[in-house]
C-alpha cells in the first residue's frame, strides 16, 4: 500500500519531516506579515489545538489534499469545475467518497472526488491508501527504539489521536522484513582480516512456551579497518552444526578467507571455522576468559586474583604465560580457587594464539568489545519486551535498532558539521562504518604474520 506525502514536505527514511526551503520562506513571510497572528492567539488561549481530532494541522492537510485531488480530477476530465467546456462531455464529476487517513498529526477526514465513469485514479491519495506523510517511518522508528506494537498503539492514540489496529502496525513493521533479508544475504568482501562474534539472550515464543534463545551477531573488519555487521543469527542452542551453517552462509556470500576470529569460546565454533577457512586462527576473547575465571572468586578476593592473573595475559610469549599460570596455581590464591585455574587450562589452546601477535595487533583482538558495546545498546532496547513471537521478529528488531542508532548518531554529527573539532560532542559510529583505531599499524603486523594470504588483496 502506498503512502502519501504532504505537498512541500520531505520525509526522511526515518520519518523525520523536513520542510523544504521554499516552504520555510513562505511561512516566515506569513509570520512577518502578521497573517498568522490570529492563529497564534487562538493557540495561546487554548481555543485551538494543533493535532488530534479537530486539530488545525489535520484540517490543513485535509484542505491541501482535497484541493490537490480536485486539480487531479480536473486534469483527468479535461475541464475545470463549472467550466462550460465540460457540457456534453462523456464524463463528469460525481460527488465524493469519504475516507479517513492516519497521519503524524492525527486522523485526517478526506472527501475523495469521483467521476461518473469511475475511471479517475488519483495519484495524490491512491485508492486503498490509509496513511499519509511519514507515519509508517514514525512507527518503524518507535519499533526500532524498543516499543512493542501495543505500546505504539497507545502512543499514537495519546499523542496525535491516531487510532491504528494491532494488525496494521504489525504489517507496517513486517514490511521491512524483505529489506532485512536482502541485507542478511548481501555479497561480502573476499577477505576480512578479523571477525568478532558475540551473542545476547532473547526470549522467543515456542508454541505455548517462551524460551531463551541466542542472537549471534558477527562483525567483520575489512582491509581498510572499517567494521561491518555481517549478519544476525538466532539459535536455541550452539553447536558445530549451527556454526557450520553460519560459516557456509558467509562463504557463499563471498568470504574466501578470514585471518583471525575472536569469540567467546562458543561451542562448536572453532571446528566450524576451521572446516570452512582452514587457516583461520580462532582466538578466545581474553576479557571473556578473565570474567569466566573470576566467577568462582569471592568478592573480597577479586582484586587480588585479578592482579595475580594479569601476568598471564600480558606475558610476552606463550611459554612465559604458561609459567605465570603455574605460578598462580602454586600460590595461595591458586590453591583456594582451583576452578579459576581450570578455566584457564581448559581455554588454553584457544587463548595462546593471542600471545604470538605484536602489541598493536593484540590490542585489537584482546576483546570482543567491538560487539559488546553494540550488544549493550541492544539490550537496553529489548529489556522492556516480554518476548518475541518468532526468530524473524528478533532479527527484524535488532537490524532496525542498529540502523536507528547509527542514523541518530549520523544526524547528531551532521548538526555539528563545520564546528571546531574540539567543540564537537556528537558520538561516532557505534559499529557499522566505525574505523578501528590504530588499524594501519595492525594491518602492517598482519601483513608480516600472513604475507602470502594478504598479498593478493593489498597489492
Amino acid at each position: 500500500m502506498e503512502r502519501v506525502s504532504e505537498p512541500g514536505v520531505a520525509v526522511s527514511p526515518l520519518g523525520v519531516v523536513e520542510e523544504s526551503r521554499s516552504a520555510r520562506e513562505a511561512v516566515d513571510a506569513m509570520v512577518e506579515a502578521g497573517l498568522l497572528d490570529q492563529l497564534f492567539e487562538q493557540i495561546d488561549d487554548g481555543g485551538l489545538q494543533l493535532t488530534g481530532e479537530g486539530g488545525f494541522l489535520p484540517e490543513m492537510i485535509k484542505a491541501v489534499l482535497e484541493r490537490g485531488l480536485q486539480a487531479e480530477l480536473s486534469e483527468h476530465l479535461g475541464y475545470e469545475k463549472g467550466d462550460p467546456a465540460g457540457r456534453g462531455s462523456p464524463n463528469s464529476r460525481n460527488g465524493s467518497t469519504p475516507k479517513t487517513l492516519s497521519s503524524e498529526v492525527g486522523q485526517v477526514p478526506l472527501d475523495t472526488p469521483r467521476d461518473r465513469a469511475g475511471s479517475f485514479d488519483p495519484r495524490l491519495v491512491p485508492k486503498g491508501a490509509r496513511r499519509v506523510g511519514g507515519l509508517d517511518e514514525m512507527i518503524i522508528s518507535l519499533y526500532a527504539g524498543g516499543m512493542t506494537i501495543r505500546d505504539i498503539q497507545h502512543h499514537l492514540a495519546r499523542t496525535i489521536g491516531t487510532e491504528l489496529s494491532h494488525e496494521t502496525i504489525s504489517k507496517i513493521t513486517d514490511a521491512v522484513l524483505e529489506e532485512v533479508r536482502d541485507w542478511q544475504s548481501r555479497p561480502l568482501e573476499e577477505i576480512y582480516p578479523i571477525i568478532y562474534l558475540d551473542a545476547l539472550v532473547v526470549k522467543v515464543r515456542d508454541g505455548h512456551h517462551v524460551r531463551n534463545r541466542s542472537a549471534h551477531i558477527a562483525v567483520g573488519v575489512d582491509l581498510d579497518g572499517v567494521k561491518h555487521v555481517l549478519g544476525i543469527w538466532v539459535q536455541a542452542t550452539e553447536g558445530a552444526k549451527f556454526w557450520a551453517g553460519v560459516c557456509a552462509e558467509l562463504r557463499n556470500r563471498g568470504i574466501r578467507d578470514v585471518l583471525i576470529v575472536c569469540c567467546d569460546g562458543l561451542t562448536g565454533f572453532p571446528e566450524a571455522i576451521e572446516a570452512t577457512w582452514d587457516q583461520a586462527t580462532v582466538q578466545t576473547c581474553t576479557v571473556h576468559l578473565i570474567r569466566a575465571s573470576m566467577r568462582f572468586v569471592s568478592y573480597s578476593d577479586r582484586k587480588k586474583v585479578a592482579a595475580a592473573l594479569r601476568p598471564i595475559y600480558t606475558a610476552p610469549t606463550a611459554d612465559a604465560a604458561a609459567a605465570a599460570l603455574e605460578a598462580f596455581e602454586a600460590s595461595e590464591l591458586g590453591g583456594k580457587y582451583p576452578a579459576t585455574v581450570a578455566a584457564w587450562r581448559n581455554a588454553w589452546e584457544r587463548f595462546i594464539p593471542f600471545l604470538a601477535f605484536p602489541p598493536e595487533l593484540r590490542r585489537i583482538i584482546y576483546t570482543t568489545n567491538a560487539i559488546e558495546s553494540l550488544n549493550y545498546q541492544l539490550r537496553k532496547i529489548i529489556k522492556n519486551r516480554g518476548h518475541f513471537p518468532n526468530d524473524d521478529a528478533v532479527v527484524k528488531l535488532l537490524w532496525l535498532a542498529i540502523r536507528n542508532i547509527e542514523d541518530k548518531r549520523a544526524r547528531e554529527r551532521a548538526k555539528e558539521k563545520g564546528q571546531p573539532k574540539g567543540t564537537r560532542k556528537a558520538p561516532g559510529h557505534l559499529v557499522e562504518g566505525q574505523t578501528v583505531q590504530g588499524w594501519k599499524a595492525a594491518l602492517g603486523a598482519l601483513a608480516l604474520t600472513y604475507p602470502d594470504r594478504l598479498e593478493p588483496y593489498i597489492n
